[in-house]
């Protein structure tokens, strides 16, 4: 028997910058909590901390990966084009994207029946390892939970800027070393993600 399966459509961007921050922001227009977005901190010294919307949210995504610290803090994003302005409690991210590649437009293709298949995401771990290292499409995820990623896109993320508690955070810089949030990273080079993500909770959590 497996457990409810909660399905999350919507965008995740990864960067790293020269202060040693590294940066994953979700952006799901829907998802079984609605409309929302939230933003995973990773500062040079390994500490890791949740900016969330709402306590809801925030208790079901430390249920899922891990936290050193939880903020609820307002968290909005704005799209623009090819710009992105993320505003999170002490957060100011602006990002700007460039054109896809060619894994890009091969994602692209990728029907979303096929995106929300623990099968599909099994197919696609080991090249996905391969060609982003750190990168996991399936694994666990929390006590008890499994999930599974089907990317539908890839833009690269070309150039960023980001203030956090007021101090600058630096030039964008690779995602490097690798975030510890849950079984795998965002990828190394900047990024943002068209993805389908399913969280499949424990049978005790039916």
């Amino acid at each position: 028997m497996t457990g409810e399966r909660l399905r999350f459509d919507g965008w995740i961007a990864g960067v790293g910058t020269a202060s040693g921050t590294r940066l994953v922001v979700g952006h799901w227009p829907r998802s079984p909590f609605g409309a929302f977005s939230d933003v995973m901190v990773e500062h040079r010294d390994g500490e890791r901390v949740l900016l969330a919307p709402s306590r809801r949210i925030a208790d079901f995504v430390a249920a899922t990966y891990r936290f050193d610290r939880i903020e609820v803090v307002p968290v909005t994003v704005a799209v623009a084009g090819d710009t992105w302005l993320v505003e999170a409690g002490p957060l100011r991210l602006r990002l700007r994207t460039g054109r896809r590649s060619a894994l890009g437009v091969l994602l692209s293709a990728v029907p979303a029946p096929l995106a929300r298949s623990p099968v599909w995401a099994a197919l696609c771990d080991v090249p996905a390892r391969l060609l982003m290292p750190g990168v996991r499409t399936l694994g666990r995820a929390g006590p008890g939970r499994r999930e599974w990623y089907g990317a539908r896109g890839l833009r690269p993320v070309v150039a960023a800027d980001a203030v956090l508690d007021g101090a600058d955070l630096g030039p964008l810089s690779p995602l490097d070393p690798p975030v510890a949030f849950g079984f795998g990273s965002a990828p190394r080079g900047p990024c943002l993600v068209r993805v389908t993500t399913t969280v499949e909770l424990g049978t005790a959590e039916r």
